[in-house]
């Protein structure tokens, strides 16, 4: 996301200034700046705002004291190597600075993801038979976009989509890295080997179910 289309909340806001805006954008964390964008305080959380709301004394509230670390990264840094580092860190949310130590923008683990695998679009309108076929009883084509809730459906799996949407999302945070051709992960029950990818993302999975 670049700078100019950043959201972000002053430190100095109050509790009523900054609630319209968290409702309006949607997002679930958000840099907090002092004196301009590159001035940044920290990242709020916007599940962080739940007891203030709820404290019936707010004159006391301080942004700052609900911040969590920033954490920084360069803009040349490799995204493989940054999925890594969201998912040993657990991390969401990086802010992305320039060659001059400006803020460029920030990134999220869904942006990495979706460069990764391939832009998680809007499948709702899409038959389950077009990302996942059956090729013996033992076997089946998986496509990589395969939404994880079509997933769960068709196999009676309970797997998150909390921080990933596909199955190649799942995959990629099993392993920890951008696979390559052939390269397998167990999750579960299930085997799942890579048949087709490239530098960028997965295309397709081969999925076995594991005996008991």
């Amino acid at each position: 996301i670049p700078r100019t289309q950043m959201v972000v909340i002053k430190a100095e806001s109050s509790l009523e200034e900054i609630l319209p805006q968290i409702v309006n954008s949607a997002h679930s964390r958000y840099p907090v700046v002092g004196e301009g964008l590159d001035d940044i305080c920290g990242i709020l959380l916007a599940k962080d705002l739940l007891p203030q709301i709820l404290c019936k004394d707010q004159s006391e509230f301080q942004i700052r004291e609900l911040l969590r670390p920033t954490v920084v990264v360069p803009e040349s840094k490799r995204l493989n190597v940054l999925l890594r580092e969201f998912r040993e860190n657990r991390n969401h949310m990086a802010i992305v600075i320039d060659e001059y130590g400006g803020v460029a923008g920030l990134v999220t683990i869904e942006d990495v993801l979706e460069e990764i695998v391939g832009d998680i679009e809007d499948e709702t309108d899409a038959e389950v038979d077009q990302f996942i076929r059956k090729i013996t009883d033992d076997d089946y084509f998986i496509k990589a976009l395969t939404p994880i809730e079509d997933f769960n459906e068709f196999f009676g799996t309970r797997f998150s989509d909390e921080d990933f949407d596909t199955i190649g999302g799942l995959v990629i945070q099993s392993l920890g890295h951008m696979p390559t051709r052939n390269e397998t992960a167990t999750i579960d029950r299930f085997e799942f080997q890579v048949i087709n990818a490239d530098q960028r993302k997965i295309h397709s999975l081969r999925m076995r179910p594991l005996q008991d």
